[in-house]
């Protein structure tokens, strides 16, 4: 019996220690998105100005849960009339809805390391349920300043129409369908 308690002690010490908060590392990381124009090529772009906070307490990430704040503002997809277009009233005017918000409401493991992250996405006043694909590819030590760092992939895809986004701009013009793809370092706090 002393084992048994002493051997639970153990794992609840173990599974304490984990428990950890993480931050974006804005550095290393992108979230940005694709969408199809005029059926024949893809447009890309991303945000500059994105914040994320993860807490979990499994070391394999499979109880994370998770926060995103983008800035509107910070939009960039390499062209800067097309930036301003997509920041004003025609699809997510910035003035009115400054912030992209993503948080998640549960994670379910599909195979390996790869998860399905489910949660709440809201951009242009509106909000949404949405699946990602989450990629989790390990931690690391980080050579420089000797903190652990975790590395992860996101992919999915929304209707854009779902959120009142370029209603101006029809099919095929612009494709509904508008895909996430991120690629994001966390560092361990």
């Amino acid at each position: 019996m002393k084992k048994i308690i002493i051997t639970c002690g153990l794992l609840l010490i173990i599974g304490s220690a984990f428990a950890q908060n993480w931050s974006y590392d804005k550095v290393h990381s992108r979230i940005g998105f694709a969408i199809n124009f005029l059926t024949v090529s893809d447009v890309y772009g991303s945000f500059r100005s994105v914040d994320i906070t993860v807490s979990a307490t499994k070391p394999d990430f499979s109880d994370a849960s998770v926060q995103l704040t983008a800035d509107v503002n910070s939009i960039n997809s390499e062209f800067d009339q097309r930036d301003e277009e997509l920041k004003s009233a025609d699809f997510f005017d910035a003035a009115k809805y400054a912030q992209i918000t993503f948080k998640s409401t549960g994670i379910k493991r599909i195979k390996g390391n790869v998860y399905t992250l489910t949660g709440d996405l809201t951009m242009h006043g509106v909000t949404k349920p949405v699946s990602l694909e989450l990629t989790y590819n390990g931690t690391t030590t980080n050579p420089f300043n000797k903190k652990t760092v975790a590395g992860f992939k996101v992919i999915g895809s929304f209707k854009r129409s779902d959120f009142g986004l370029g209603a101006g701009f029809p099919a095929p013009m612009l494709a509904d369908i508008a895909r996430l793809d991120g690629n994001v370092i966390l560092n361990a706090n």
